[in-house]
């Protein structure tokens, strides 16, 4: 039977203990295991004490749990996290499943972990500091591990006017910065930055349309003007027909109407 010799302290980490034993085989005192001070005090260690194998293998277990244990409350306590980023964790610290099973069952009854107060924190946080649309907020949810029912509801706290609004401050920049394309390649151009950010076809359809947002008549003439003399330097060693021709085509597919395009020939012309 093997028998506890001595227990002492860690000297780097105070709360957990060395414990050495005599195994009775006439080599003496060995260092045998270090526990947390937790399992120290659960199992009564002290010196004198005798242990059998099935006490050997239940300490063990139990300080294995002690040890993920705190590691997953250390992962915690720099910010919330969701029960799969916690099993993730614990998983790529090569902790064995059932340990990681008992610690997630006891964060969960000491609520420190709660997969519905997290989605709602995720998303007010998503909602309040980036430019991201609900779909795409949806999406980190589910890369998280957070159940389908659980970060529908949470995404109601996305209110469909902070979307709107949200969306409008994305549409204001879009059309600061691409001022010089034809109304019809910025709406594609939009539609499509929108879309990646994730928001739905409702909203992108409102903040799209919405009257005053996209170029008026002036503007849109002044880039025409602006991609025409692009078009123009490109072409200018043609002539007559093949030369409007050139610039015609050019402009099309940039996405001005004919009408406009005629314009700029008028006034190249001129």
């Amino acid at each position: 039977m093997a028998v506890i010799t001595k227990i002492t302290t860690q000297q780097k980490n105070q709360d957990r203990f060395n414990v050495f034993i005599d195994y009775g085989n006439g080599k003496g005192e060995e260092f045998a295991f270090s526990v947390d001070s937790d399992v120290l005090i659960k199992f009564q260690l002290k010196k004198g004490m005798e242990l059998d194998d099935f006490s050997f293998l239940e300490i063990q277990y139990q300080d294995d749990i002690r040890k993920a244990y705190n590691l997953a409350v250390n992962y915690l306590a720099r910010k919330m996290r969701s029960k799969k980023e916690i099993e993730d964790y614990l998983v790529q610290k090569e902790v064995d499943e059932p340990v990681i099973n008992e610690v997630i069952h006891r964060l969960t009854e000491q609520k420190y972990i709660n997969d519905q107060e997290y989605a709602v924190a995720f998303v007010r946080t998503q909602a309040n500091t980036t430019d991201k649309g609900p779909n795409v907020v949806k999406m980190e949810l589910k890369e998280k591990g957070v159940p389908e029912g659980i970060l529908l509801e949470a995404l109601d706290e996305f209110r469909f006017e902070q979307q709107i609004e949200k969306a409008g401050k994305i549409t204001e920049k879009f059309y600061q910065k691409n001022a010089k394309e034809s109304a019809k390649i910025k709406k594609q151009k939009l539609e499509q930055l929108l879309l990646r950010k994730g928001y739905s076809y409702e909203v992108i359809n409102i903040v799209v349309n919405e009257p005053g947002e996209l170029a008026q008549d002036d503007d849109e003439m002044e880039a025409v003007r602006f991609q025409g003399e692009k078009a123009h330097r490109k072409y200018a060693h043609l002539d007559g027909y093949e030369y409007q021709q050139k610039i015609k085509q050019a402009l099309y597919r940039k996405g001005f109407s004919m009408d406009l395009i005629e314009r700029f020939l008028k006034e190249k012309e001129d």
